[in-house]
């Protein structure tokens, strides 16, 4: 069979739509996100209600993660993912009244409101990440869905650069400024999901129950190398992660402002962006447990020397590997996912993936607030990158299948 050509990716009409859709939707979150982080710290100066951010979104994710892949897998996808959009849009136009004072003779913006919206946008995103995953491999063909992947993670990335460094860049016209570009930018990728044409027989099957809501979660259970890829980047992540953190080492360690922030959090996506085209050109075909861990390891000797850098530069070129690396890792990951389950199942497992996903995000960055706090950030990030290397080596023993695992089809 010949190999297949990066236009036959690009011809899959309603792949690229939603790959455009996602480019804006991403594109929206990332400067929500540089927004809240840094008019919180601007309004409260506490590297723990910097870590409270994340963890108001997690919490709602893991509650209502289990039943949001029940309902990718009974419901139209798409549509799902349009109305995720739509309430991050609203939750946008709301913090622009709120930051300008709309109705009211000041703003009314405050710390117990960005935790509010926090909770919302993680209710958001524990629907749509389930159904995100598992529409792609209803727009691709099986041979293409490695490269598909790594495509998508490309655009992914770009909108991790551009999103930060635009929102650092516009809110220098203020908070407002950029809520309204976000739920702009929302509105344009939930037009896109609703055009999505792509065959779509709904499922009704059983009444929901406990055991249809816990099957995604024992059929990851039962294969120990889908166990222990989704674990592995629970761990190394949640360890590992500096997010929450930077608006501390851009205004306290390195000495730049909002502009700086931005560039600082464009940094790893920088390097994945990278990583993912090398990945769409050339995709991994063989060692690719072995692959995985060593990324995983390469991520955390990377933000050890964050950790330790008080030049900007250095603090960049190190952001921008471990964005390459952790590519590595995403890809290998969501393939190995997507591959090894069947589509009825694909929704749950996908929102089993998402709580590893989210956990390692909103939790790593409530986890890195809580060590800040207690020892500083350069501390926090410098043990949380030796964790998350002695986790690459402990896994390879703990699940050999994983780390012996050559092919992503496993043929």
């Amino acid at each position: 069979m010949p190999a297949a050509r990066f236009s036959d990716l690009t011809g899959q009409r309603a792949f690229m739509r939603f790959w455009v859709a996602r480019l804006f939707g991403t594109t929206g979150n990332q400067m929500l996100m540089v927004a809240i982080g840094w008019q919180m710290y601007d309004i409260t100066g506490s590297a723990w209600d910097l870590g409270l951010v994340g963890l108001y979104q997690f919490v709602p994710a893991l509650m209502f993660t289990l039943v949001a892949g029940h309902v990718a897998d009974r419901y139209h996808r798409g549509r799902i993912v349009a109305g995720c959009m739509v309430a991050q849009a609203l939750v946008a136009a709301l913090l622009v009244a709120a930051t300008t004072g709309l109705g009211m003779e000041r703003a009314w913006v405050s710390r117990e409101w960005l935790l509010a919206v926090s909770v919302v946008l993680g209710m958001a995103r524990s629907f749509q990440m389930p159904a995100m995953q598992s529409l792609t491999p209803n727009l691709l063909p099986p041979a293409l869905l490695s490269r598909g992947l790594a495509f998508s993670s490309a655009g992914t990335q770009a909108a991790v650069i551009g999103g930060p460094a635009l929102g650092g860049l516009v809110f220098v016209a203020g908070a407002q400024a950029v809520y309204a570009l976000c739920a702009a930018s929302f509105g344009v990728g939930c037009a896109l999901v609703l055009l999505l044409r792509y065959p779509h027989a709904a499922r009704p099957g059983a009444a929901s129950s406990l055991r249809t809501l816990l099957a995604g979660l024992g059929f990851v259970w039962h294969r120990k190398v889908l166990l222990g890829a989704v674990s592995l980047d629970l761990f190394a992540v949640l360890l590992g992660g500096a997010t929450a953190l930077l608006p501390m080492f851009a205004k306290d360690i390195l000495m730049v402002g909002p502009w700086g922030l931005g560039l600082l959090r464009g940094a790893p996506a920088f390097g994945a962006l990278l990583m993912s085209g090398v990945l769409t050109r050339w995709p991994l075909r063989r060692r690719v447990g072995r692959t995985l861990l060593l990324s995983v390891a390469l991520f955390g000797a990377c933000m050890m020397v964050f950790g330790l850098s008080t030049h900007f530069w250095l603090s960049m070129l190190a952001l921008a590997v471990s964005g390459g690396a952790d590519t590595v890792s995403v890809v290998v990951r969501q393939t190995l996912v997507q591959l090894d389950t069947p589509d009825a199942m694909r929704g749950r497992v996908s929102a089993v993936n998402s709580v590893f996903i989210g956990a390692s995000n909103q939790l790593g960055e409530f986890e890195s607030g809580v060590t800040a706090e207690w020892m500083g950030p350069v501390m926090s990030v410098l043990l949380g990158g030796i964790g998350t290397v002695l986790i690459a080596m402990a896994w390879t023993r703990l699940f050999p299948a994983l780390a012996h695992r050559d092919r992503l089809d496993n043929g």
